[in-house]
């Protein structure tokens, strides 16, 4: 690679990976004050706009989680906190415990990679994964985001697949037999931040 290239190509990449942690920080500040805060509801920066690249119109608003890159010990917890008694409040408030002391202090621990759980059969998340790709808005306070992903399912069994559901699962005692869960992959060469990331 010439010298002229490989330095474009570096600085590229440390800007990507500048935007990446950025979001990552953000996210994880968004979290851990809804969950201090506002009882763990989700607020504006957790439910972006998703659309379609060719379109101009955002299809709905959806709820996504940022997972660990490497989540089965917080799994385990939540799995442990839903199985252990059939009282939604002491899911929603142990839970809540657990995200409030440690989950969202340490960004990165975090994958880019973003989850969404939809009922089984929904057509949104039919849509999305016809389509592969979409683009993701997030915006809260001053901040906005927009991401363009790549969208893949992902199977029961999978250590993202198992964190959605059972993160889910602390907050909805009504989550439905069959699921779609959802990857979005950043392509932070394309993504914007405003303002930009400092």
């Amino acid at each position: 690679m010439p010298e002229q290239d490989h330095r474009t190509f570096a600085g590229n990449e440390a800007a990507r990976a500048h935007l990446r942690d950025h979001f990552l920080r953000w996210q994880c500040r968004v979290r851990q004050q809804a969950v201090r805060e506002q009882g763990g509801r989700p607020s504006p920066g957790m439910r972006p706009l998703v659309s379609l690249p060719e379109e101009t119109q955002p299809l709905a608003t959806i709820t996504v989680l940022v997972v660990r890159g490497e989540p089965e010990e917080f799994t385990a917890q939540f799995r442990f906190i839903v199985r252990k008694s059939h009282d939604p409040a002491e899911h929603y408030e142990n839970g809540l415990r657990v995200l409030a002391a440690e989950y969202y202090q340490y960004p990165q621990a975090f994958s880019d990679r973003m989850t969404a759980l939809f009922a089984g059969g929904s057509s949104l998340a039919r849509r999305l994964r016809e389509a592969t790709r979409c683009i993701l808005d997030f915006e809260q306070a001053n901040q906005r985001y927009t991401i363009p992903c790549a969208v893949a399912p992902l199977s029961s069994g999978l250590p993202a697949f198992e964190a959605t559901y059972w993160h889910n699962s602390l907050f909805n005692p009504a989550i439905p037999p069959e699921v779609d869960v959802l990857s979005f992959a950043p392509d932070w060469s394309n993504a914007v931040a405003r303002p930009p990331a400092p």
